[in-house]
């Protein structure tokens, strides 16, 4: 074994291998219960997941990257999440003769719960806690109603990404660290918050740093650099779209929380930062233990790391003031989530005969009144969904399909100016409908604005990033436009729409 990847002997890995046959069997049972998940939400997928799918399918069909067949763009915030959607697609068009994104994306669905469960079960045998510990770290994560409103987004592969990092951390394997952190940054670029705290916090990783280095650069960078000169710019277009937005209202992403506590989604939110709540309380109390007993420090320290990353995700959030996006939520749900398990089964290990059975007690009626009540909350709505219970689109994934097909029959080839959520009525019309998610052209003045508005760093940064972007470059022409109304009209080329969230709505195509 390379020296790179030998974990040294303070480190709990080195406990033998246990119940190799429930070792095997485990996985198998998180893909098929994550299957039987995916096709109950299948057809609830949100607005910005179909732009995710819209890119997928042009990457499988076209090998063009782009929300539109006619446009190249660059706002697909997780590019490895479109690559294992347009390879999930592809192996439907092998087994079937057509690309199925939407089966892609149970692929890809399956195999990041499945990627969950198994770092699960390695963070549990590296810590020595109950095999209980897997069950219920990937029980939590799976039926979060944050976590599963936002399929088709790259949450799950958030959550994997995390809990392997975690792994591979208490491991003090550097080589599987380092293959895995740069996936992460693929993942989100944003997870490389949590790549550094770990590099740098864990004593195992940090004796590795110029390997560990290395192994991510060689991962990850080859995109960012096809990015810079192909796409524009190496961060995604994402960044200044959603930067640009400013609040919800009176809410941005450090206050986000409270905007999801309206009447109908306060149960839903409740239990999806209910682990997250208690994991924050599990990490001041860890953050006291190992200071008690520095001799823990190194058996335990990852977890804490893994915290302390989800709470300056949520402070660097906070300070970006973007909206308070469900998806944003879900790196420092998951990270304290993890926290809170480990802890959790960490005290069910404690003490002998009676201490142990009251342990084991508390530690079952805490998850069983944090967890249970979030797979209670997502059956309850009826299965299969037609709305996720976070939801805040305007239209249902069903209304804006019916709707996209029909507005693709009536425009041909020609070009659409969309409303304010484009992915799924672009996805299911087939034409080329444009927004700044979908035409580049139109993200030059947010390019020019920010460098204009921000400082001498950030602006040099900005125009480093921004600097193979043509910023001569026109937004393109359309002979149609969506518009969109809360009052009823009528009249041709009108539908109606609704969602639970927002109501009735209207949308007319109007010719230009």
């Amino acid at each position: 074994m390379a020296a790179s990847s030998q974990r040294l002997p303070a480190e709990p890995g080195q406990v033998p291998r246990r119940g190799r046959g429930r070792a095997l069997l485990w996985p198998v049972a998180v893909a098929a219960v994550s299957a039987v998940v995916f096709l109950g939400v299948k057809g609830s997928l949100i607005d910005d997941a179909y732009i995710t799918l819209g890119y997928a399918r042009n990457v499988a069909e076209h090998f063009h990257w782009g929300l539109v067949r006619a446009e190249t763009a660059n706002s697909a915030t997780s590019p490895l999440n479109v690559l294992l959607l347009a390879l999930g697609g592809t192996l439907t068009r092998v087994a079937g003769g057509h690309v199925h994104p939407v089966t892609g994306l149970g692929l890809v669905f399956v195999a990041a719960m499945t990627a969950v469960g198994w770092g699960f079960a390695r963070i549990a045998r590296a810590l020595r806690l109950p095999f209980a510990t897997a069950v219920a770290g990937t029980a939590a994560i799976l039926f979060n109603p944050f976590v599963l409103s936002a399929t088709g987004l790259e949450v799950h592969l958030i959550s994997a990404a995390l809990v392997l990092l975690t792994a591979y951390a208490l491991e003090g394997r550097a080589i599987g660290f380092g293959v895995v952190a740069g996936l992460a940054v693929l993942v989100r670029l944003d997870l490389v918050l949590f790549v550094v705290l770990f590099a740098l916090g864990v004593g195992a990783l940090r004796r590795r740093l110029l390997p560990v280095a290395g192994i991510v650069s060689a991962v990850c960078l080859p995109w960012f650099v096809f990015s810079w000169f192909a796409l524009g710019s190496a961060i995604p277009d994402t960044f200044l779209i959603k930067t640009t937005q400013g609040a919800f209202g009176e809410y941005t992403y450090g206050n986000g929380p409270f905007y999801y506590l309206d009447p109908k989604r306060w149960q839903a939110t409740l239990v999806s930062f209910g682990p997250a709540a208690a994991g924050l309380l599990a990490l001041l109390g860890l953050a006291g233990w190992l200071l008690a007993r520095r001799q823990q420090a190194a058996r335990f320290g990852p977890v804490g790391v893994l915290g302390l990353g989800g709470l300056a995700y949520y402070g660097a959030y906070s300070g970006l003031g973007v909206p308070p996006y469900q998806w944003y939520y879900v790196p420092p749900i998951v990270a304290l989530t993890v926290v809170f398990v480990v802890l959790a089964g960490y005290v069910a290990t404690l003490g002998h005969g009676f201490r142990r059975a009251v342990a084991v007690t508390v530690a079952v009626l805490v998850f069983a009144g944090t967890v249970l009540p979030a797979g209670y909350l997502d059956v309850r709505r009826g299965v299969p969904w037609t709305a996720p219970p976070i939801f805040g689109n305007w239209a249902t994934a069903a209304a804006y399909a019916r709707v996209g097909q029909e507005i693709g029959a009536r425009v041909g080839d020609a070009t659409v100016a969309a409303p304010p959520e484009v992915g799924t009525l672009a996805y299911f019309c087939g034409c080329s409908m444009v927004d700044t998610f979908a035409d580049q052209g139109r993200v030059v003045p947010l390019v020019d604005r920010r460098i204009a508005e921000t400082g001498p760093v950030g602006s040099f940064l900005l125009r480093l990033d921004y600097h193979w972007f043509d910023r001569t470059r026109k937004p393109r022409p359309v002979q149609y436009r969506l518009e969109w109304s809360w009052a009823p009209i009528s009249g041709p080329d009108t539908w109606h729409l609704f969602s639970p969230a927002t109501g009735n709505g209207w949308v007319r195509l109007v010719r230009i």
